[in-house]
């Protein structure tokens, strides 16, 4: 199996010109990490002619080589971008996908170039504009919309990619001992979090959302709607990285989404944008939105898949308490 690394561009050079990805005379300029993604090894090649992206999935997360992934998940996300380039305003959102190889799980990507993702935001002081906020309600439009079925199956299910999801959103972060000490990453943030891994009415609301979440649905999901999967190009916001793609209720990307504003302190009046342009929001099952929006507030602030916040102690006790109250009421 040919592993990817970027301190081996003879070696890549050999394997892309062996896939006919460059020509036989091209020359590897430069190998450089692409974004701060956690899941996989993602790199930005450079030659002589043009420039593209490559990723590779591994048996385990990049970041986290400790905890097991399934190896083949950029084959599920090569599906997702496939099946969504037949929709022009959803392909133009999102990267194209120039070459893949089943066998190493390595998919290659248009380059969008030297693009910032939104995790600036979290620094508190950031705010996302009003034209932002529409461009990434319409992206969700069109996916839940385009993309739904009469009849829930088994189509990119993801299942795998989901549980390892599950663990890290509905159970690893309400554990009372799970081996994560929160003070390491920020003096007294453990004390916050006890009360919440101690409660009973808590844990059961969010297994009850658990279950909605691992239930197959009628609409297709981006699976992971959150400032790091959003760029900011010269030819405006693209969406990367749907390897949580999966058929669901469209409660969870809506509620990602949401508690990400939040979680970064956007003006309420920005996140009220969000019900206001979002088709059909009046259907949506209130009590899963806001239980999915608390979910994922409090397992970025006690889980292990911590974001850049610039928060203070106060301000995330302020958010955990207003997350406990989505989720239980």
């Amino acid at each position: 199996m040919f592993i990817l690394h970027a301190s081996e561009p003879d070696n890549l050079a050999h394997y892309l010109k062996k896939n006919d990805w460059i020509s036989k005379d091209a020359t590897l300029l430069s190998l450089t990490k692409a974004g701060e993604g956690n899941m996989n090894c993602v790199l930005r090649v450079t030659t002589n002619t043009d420039s593209f992206i490559i990723k590779q999935s591994r048996g385990y997360v990049e970041k986290y080589p400790e905890i097991k992934a399934p190896e083949n998940r950029v084959l599920t996300e090569a599906e997702f971008y496939t099946k969504i380039s037949t929709a022009p305003n959803l392909g133009d959102r999102m990267p194209k996908i120039l070459g893949l190889d089943p066998t190493n799980n390595i998919m290659i990507l248009e380059d969008l170039g030297h693009a910032n993702d939104f995790n600036l935001i979290y620094k508190l002081d950031q705010s996302i504009s009003n034209d932002d906020i529409t461009v990434l309600v319409h992206y969700l439009n069109e996916l839940h919309q385009r993309f739904s079925k009469l009849e829930a199956n088994d189509e990119l299910a993801n299942l795998e990619m989901r549980k390892l999801n599950y663990e890290h959103i509905f159970h690893y972060p309400f554990l009372k001992d799970n081996g994560f000490d929160l003070d390491t990453i920020q003096e007294g943030l453990q004390g916050l979090a006890t009360p919440y891994k101690n409660d009973a009415i808590l844990k059961e609301k969010v297994e009850w959302l658990g279950t909605h979440y691992m239930a197959n649905g009628h609409y297709l999901l981006h699976g992971d709607y959150y400032p790091g999967s959003w760029l900011q190009t010269a030819d405006g916001i693209k969406i990367i990285d749907p390897e949580f793609c999966y058929y669901g209720l469209r409660e969870f990307d809506l509620g990602v989404f949401i508690a990400h504003l939040h979680l970064s302190n956007q003006n309420p009046s920005i996140i009220d944008k969000i019900a206001t342009e979002y088709n059909n929001y009046h259907e949506l099952n209130p009590a899963i939105l806001n239980g999915f929006i608390g979910v994922e507030i409090m397992r970025r602030l006690i889980g292990l898949a911590q974001l850049p916040l610039q928060s203070d102690l106060k301000y995330k006790q302020k958010l955990l308490a207003f997350a406990y109250q989505l989720i239980t009421n």
